[in-house]
């Protein structure tokens, strides 16, 4: 029987010595470059994205909708390009998702989705604030999740260890940002009592304000000295509890009312926000971790 060169081909190869060699070089190889190869580059996918972000503060959900909301898709769907628009109203805001087509231009199409919003701020009612342009990344997705669960800690305190896990892990190359999910945060709660209040002349907006200008730290200025200048900075954050309670937040028959007087300050876990747990029903908190381009 005459072969082909194909046969020929496959002869040469089956009674060679060095094809189990060249196998095992080529696997080799494969496997080097493929590690060297980043996933998210094959193939390349160019998808722009957009979070648009509007307040309307002391509109309900369903007068957002039609005199925000409605408007806008009209307007963001005429824009070129885009494929998708979805929208969420809620209590004074609403929250607008923009997808392009694949394969359009990202700097392009945000410039477009801009404009086209600046060009149409007088549509929106008296009350509306500034839409604000958030972008989004086809790569925005966690590439990592580690989960902490524990016989022996609660939520409160798998959440504290996961920040510190966190900031740990921020500090790895590459590593763009990470996000916790669950547990209860720590948090200062401030339980003001009326009575007291009203007894020491002061108002919960004041005992707000006192916190708010006494939680910050400004430049004041500067002054120079045998040819040196020094900057004088005024003020300083609250980093305690005691803090806190020791502020002066107001005068009463000539003397400083403190706020420890008026209210009841405690230091500890916040209301949950979201819950983390396994099928079996431990408590968890996750974190997921973002990778840089």
């Amino acid at each position: 029987m005459q072969q082909g060169i194909s046969g020929k081909i496959a002869g040469f190869f089956i009674n060679s010595k060095l094809t189990i060699l060249l196998m095992v070089g080529l696997m080799v190889i494969g496997v080097y470059s493929s590690t060297l190869i980043p996933r998210e580059e094959e193939p390349q996918i160019i998808v722009p994205m957009a979070d648009v972000l509007i307040g309307y503060p002391g509109a309900g959900p369903q007068e957002v909708e039609n005199r925000v909301v409605k408007p806008l898709e009209k307007i963001i769907s005429n824009i070129r390009g885009v494929e998708h628009v979805h929208s969420m109203s809620m209590n004074g805001r609403a929250f607008i998702i923009v997808q392009f087509f694949v394969g359009q231009d990202v700097e392009r199409s945000y410039v477009k989705l801009y404009d086209e919003l600046m060009k149409n701020r007088n549509l929106f009612p008296p009350g509306v604030m500034e839409p604000v342009v958030k972008t989004r990344a086809i790569d925005d997705v966690p590439m990592l999740g580690l989960t902490l669960w524990s016989d022996h800690y609660d939520d409160y305190q798998l959440r504290q260890i996961t920040e510190e896990l966190s900031s740990e892990v921020k500090k790895i190359r590459d590593v763009s940002l990470t996000r916790i999910i669950g547990g209860r945060p720590r948090q200062l709660k401030i339980i003001l009592d009326k009575d007291r209040m009203s007894e020491s002349n002061v108002d919960a907006l004041g005992i707000i304000q006192m916190i708010q200008a006494s939680n910050g730290s400004t430049q004041s200025g500067s002054f120079s000295s045998n040819d040196r200048e020094f900057l004088l900075t005024t003020g300083q954050f609250l980093s305690s509890a005691d803090d806190v309670k020791n502020l002066v937040i107001g005068t009463s028959h000539n003397m400083p009312v403190y706020l420890r007087q008026v209210a009841n300050v405690e230091d500890g876990p916040s209301s949950p926000a979201d819950y983390v747990s396994f099928g079996y029903g431990k408590e968890t908190v996750k974190s997921r971790n973002f990778r840089s381009e």
